[in-house]
């Protein structure tokens, strides 16, 4: 066959190849309005909804973040009518209802995101053609703003932003579910997935140290003891000196997590770990504990406690330039006198000092499970010129955080062991495998058991005749030192701004808690930690008292009933 004969043979091919061709042209570019309009009334869109978030727990088992059935709200502008947006008033915020009152573009818009069933049933009522439900799972914090600061909160979509929630944000998220939302030709929503939000994806869940008892009594003392002082912030921090486990830790002021509209900058911070303060006399102990260790002092020696002393070009004074004659370390800190202090930091060899107050975990962060945590400020030694070494010594001069204040405090209680911080016990994953878990860790020797021991005798003893008496109970044997600093602004320390504070244990001689409590900037006439932290103090441990012996008496009484 010729070339031109079999070409010519292809051409009605090409004629049914070019028919074709501008058919599906039109077909995609000027589609059926029937097909359209089907189309549009089956509009789908996917939409991720919050699952089941893991849950958090005290050491016993309390729950203290949870995730619950909620109700999700959107509109599909297709179906909504504008002016059914009055019906809904007093169900809606006003903001929302004027969003709603208007032309909407699009399909899909969110109204409200997991409300209580409560709260979308009056909604659910008006069976109000547009508006559509969604099951969802609402994070919520059952204790309110107990431990506030250490849970964190999350985000709308269940991210954890801050405290535990963020730190341990990858074992406690659960993947969204996603929603294939679907109309069909009447306009009923149906969606791919059932309604009863499930997931094959399990989160983990957390385990925190806390014993919520007492973070309880904790809390509330130091919110009266802050508000009656006139006090701008506040910490409170309690330890088991024998585990380094954090039974409770509290921050003033404090917000409630479930109230996002609560959330002010101030208020979201955490004092026990991101605030510096200078410690004043609550760093004496440790000052003179290290200084007999190393041998720069001696128990029975003694030091002139004039009234006042210059160094330098400084003069440091005690508190109303009160004079206390000769006296030996332990009158020191039973009188907490500035003056004599400060000869024993002129003795200090520099460098080893401050290695000495690193070793003890200062200018050194603690390592606890939580994020944000700051380390204080510890200059280095080739700046101890001058007054410094005395600055120090008085606890002026530096600045730590509350929880390192606290972690410095075991070692005196426990027998001379520095021990890591934790606030999380543990930590398991979906299937309840553990994938950590807390345990105890001496992470050095700072003082030898007598150094300990003589020490705790002389904390009993400032707080029996010195300056901590107001923390006297006849509950509890309490050893502990007061502190008062000033506050230090624009290079100088102010007259008028200071931190009062109270450290200490109980029982004194075998330890179970070590408690710090630091009140910042009292407004009133009152500014000694003597006169407003040690009274705190006593009043957490005598509710901590009563609330062991009302257990021990329930106890009994089930035991009995048994």
């Amino acid at each position: 066959m010729s070339r031109k004969g079999s070409l010519s043979s292809w051409g009605p091919v090409w004629v049914v190849f070019v028919v074709l061709f501008i058919h599906l042209y039109r077909l995609h570019f000027t589609p059926d309005p029937r097909v359209v309009a089907q189309a549009n009334s089956q509009y789908w869109v996917r939409v991720p909804v919050s699952t089941n978030r893991g849950a958090i727990l005290d050491r016993n088992g309390i729950p203290l973040a949870v995730s619950v059935p909620a109700y999700s709200l959107f509109v599909d502008p297709k179906f909504w009518e504008p002016g059914q947006a009055v019906k809904l008033a007093g169900l809606l915020p006003p903001r929302t209802l004027s969003f709603l009152s208007s032309s909407l573009p699009g399909r899909f818009h969110w109204i409200a995101r997991k409300i209580s069933p409560d709260r979308s049933r009056p909604i659910q009522d008006l069976s109000l053609e547009g508006i559509s439900f969604l099951k969802e799972k609402k994070r919520i914090y059952p204790q309110e703003d107990l431990l506030s600061h250490v849970l964190g909160y999350c985000d709308v979509d269940d991210n954890g932003l801050a405290g535990i929630e963020r730190n341990w944000d990858l074992a406690l998220y659960a993947p969204p579910q996603i929603r294939f939302l679907i109309r069909d030709a009447a306009g009923n929503l149906l969606t791919t997935i059932d309604d009863g939000v499930v997931t094959d994806d399990t989160p983990g869940s957390v385990v925190l140290t806390i014993d919520s008892r007492f973070q309880h009594v904790i809390e509330r003392r130091l919110d009266e003891g802050v508000r009656s002082a006139g006090g701008k912030w506040g910490a409170a921090v309690c330890i088991d000196p024998r585990t380094g486990d954090i039974l409770a830790s509290a921050s003033w002021p404090k917000y409630n997590p479930n109230i996002r509209e609560s959330f002010e900058p101030e208020l979201l911070r955490n004092n026990v770990i991101s605030r510096v303060y200078e410690p004043g006399s609550t760093l004496k102990p440790i000052i003179v504990g290290f200084s007999l260790e190393e041998k720069w002092i001696s128990p029975n020696e003694k030091f002139v406690g004039k009234g006042s002393i210059k160094i330098a070009d400084a003069v440091i004074s005690n508190v109303n330039k009160k004079a206390f004659g000769l006296e030996t370390p332990e009158d020191i800190l039973v009188n907490s006198c500035n003056v004599g202090m400060s000869q024993i930091g002129m003795r200090f060899d520099v460098y080893r000092a401050y290695e000495t107050l690193r070793q003890w975990g200062l200018g050194v962060a603690t390592g606890v499970e939580l994020p944000g945590e700051e380390i204080g400020l510890l200059r280095p030694p080739d700046q101890w010129r001058g007054v410094v070494p005395a600055n120090i010594a008085i606890g002026q001069g530096l600045a730590l955080t509350p929880l390192q204040l606290a972690q410095a405090y075991l070692p005196i209680a426990n027998g001379g062991k520095l021990l890591r911080l934790h606030i999380v016990r543990r930590v398991a994953d979906g299937r309840g495998a553990v994938i950590y878990e807390s345990q105890r860790e001496v992470l050095r020797d700072v003082l030898a058991p007598a150094t300990a021991e003589w020490l705790r005798r002389v904390l009993r003893k400032v707080v029996a005749v010195g300056t901590g008496k107001a923390a006297s109970t006849s509950l509890a044997d309490i050893a502990g030192k007061t502190g008062t600093a000033q506050v230090a602004e624009k290079g100088l320390y102010s007259e008028n701004r200071y931190v009062a504070s109270f450290a200490g244990f109980w029982p004194w001689d075998d330890p179970q808690f070590v408690l710090l409590i630091v009140i910042g900037e009292p407004a009133g006439t009152m500014t000694y930690g003597g006169q407003i932290a040690a009274p705190i103090f006593r009043h957490i441990v005598e509710d901590m008292h009563y609330l062991h012996f009302a257990e021990e008496i329930q106890g009994g009484r089930s035991s009995e009933s048994d």
